[in-house]
């Protein structure tokens, strides 16, 4: 599999945005305003900062002038500026006498002046950001400082994990992935973290040679191209990277194992979703906090709702610029066991429940026995709808694909033609 495989089609892209995450750079800050400085702090701390170091201190391009006269300068600097144009131009000028080639410069005003943009460009200013501005608008700014201007949008990383074993998260995770590439016809890819006891192969009806753990273990040999050849074809728009689910070694993974892999895959795939095995170690703690989606599947009974708040307090105190972790009830209404209301359980959460996916041991069996996504086996039922509903809500995309063809298609597709 190439990767003009999954090249973006009109139509194909994920419309919410995802800002990218920094490389390994560093960058210092020189604020004048409390208010800027805080906000620089926010995004210094937020998730995709992990990589760079950042300093922030105050004084403003002065500051900044003095700071650089016999050192080093780092890739970016921050200046925030309250003094007028011709202070600024003049420190600038100081500036770029000891600034190292490559440093980029990212300047923060308080007056909406196009003649001043004007300027700072021709001075070889990256940005010019007006005040008040939003930790996002830091972070995307920055992040676009290293993404080219004729590169693909990024893809979305979708993490799914259960609150416990066996409340059919890895089922959800895959029926998702199919829906995002089918129905929204999104090119996609499903990756099994579950080295050892991974179900996404079984699930595809897929026993490839090759999957995730030649990527995992010999991160040397990782990049593009052996990517695409560690990637199985599931359909048009899906792919796998399989685990191989066998028990030949143990896996005390570092916490940045899968790292290179995930950067790789953002760039290569609109939409990237993570089937998270039900262990806590540092390495699943960082995919969960990293994802630009977060989805925690629940039975609804008393463990897996402490669970649940757990991991969605987690998310919620460590991704404070993303969206909260999304909460999917499954097994629900199973014979005979007691379960907790959907209301109470989206009370004692704080988040509202995304969607309450029926029991169904009929089906779920069938399609599980059979290597095929529940829409294959029943198209037209709820439960397929739950997972259609699930994917346009983490990507932000109505279903692309309608059901039925109108009888006026053929006639609208000639006259189209014509035309």
């Amino acid at each position: 599999m190439s990767e003009q495989d999954f090249e973006t089609r009109s139509g194909d892209a994920v419309t919410e945005e995802v800002i990218a995450p920094l490389p390994r750079i560093t960058l210092q800050a020189f604020c004048e305003t409390p208010a800027v400085a805080a906000t620089m702090q926010a995004a210094i701390a937020d998730r995709r900062m992990e990589k760079a170091h950042a300093r922030i201190q105050m004084g403003g391009p002065a500051a900044a002038v003095e700071a650089f006269r016999a050192a080093p300068t780092p890739n970016i600097i921050v200046l925030e500026t309250v003094s007028d144009p011709a202070s600024l131009i003049g420190h600038l000028d100081a500036l770029s006498e000891s600034c190292d080639p490559g440093t980029k410069v990212v300047v923060i005003g308080h007056v909406n002046d196009v003649q001043l943009y004007r300027d700072l460009i021709r001075r070889g200013v990256s940005e010019y950001l007006i005040a008040p501005l939003g930790t996002l608008d830091v972070l995307r700014t920055l992040s676009e400082l290293y993404v080219s201007p004729g590169a693909r949008n990024l893809g979305r990383i979708i993490a799914v994990m259960g609150a416990k074993g066996g409340v059919g998260s890895s089922t959800v995770s895959h029926n998702v992935a199919w829906a995002i590439a089918r129905n929204l016809d999104a090119s996609t890819v499903i990756v099994d973290l579950d080295i050892a006891y991974g179900t996404a192969g079984l699930d595809f009806n897929q026993d490839p040679p090759q999957g995730i753990a030649e990527a995992v273990f010999a991160p040397e040999r990782l990049d593009a191209n052996l990517l695409d050849r560690l990637l199985s074809r599931c359909s048009d728009n899906l792919a796998l990277l399989a685990a191989p689910a066998m028990l030949d070694r143990t896996l005390d993974l570092p916490e940045d194992a899968f790292d290179q892999l995930f950067d790789l895959l953002r760039a290569t795939v609109p939409c990237v979703v993570l089937d998270v095995p039900h262990v806590w170690s540092g390495w699943v703690r960082r995919a969960l906090i990293n994802a630009d989606e977060v989805v925690v599947v629940a039975g609804p009974e008393l463990a897996s709702l402490r669970n649940a708040k757990n991991l969605i307090d987690l998310a919620r105190a460590n991704r404070p610029n993303d969206s909260g972790a999304r909460l999917v009830l499954n097994q629900v209404g199973m014979p005979k066991r007691p379960e907790i209301d959907a209301a109470e359980f989206s009370k004692a959460l704080g988040v509202e429940v995304l969607t309450s996916i029926p029991f169904d041991a009929q089906l779920f069996g069938t399609a599980a026995n059979n290597g095929q996504m529940i829409a294959e086996v029943q198209a037209s039922g709820k439960i397929a709808e739950a997972f259609v509903h699930i994917a346009s809500s983490l990507t932000g995309r109505g279903e692309a694909k309608r059901s039925k063809r109108s009888l006026f298609e053929p006639l609208v597709a000639k006259l189209r033609r014509k035309a």
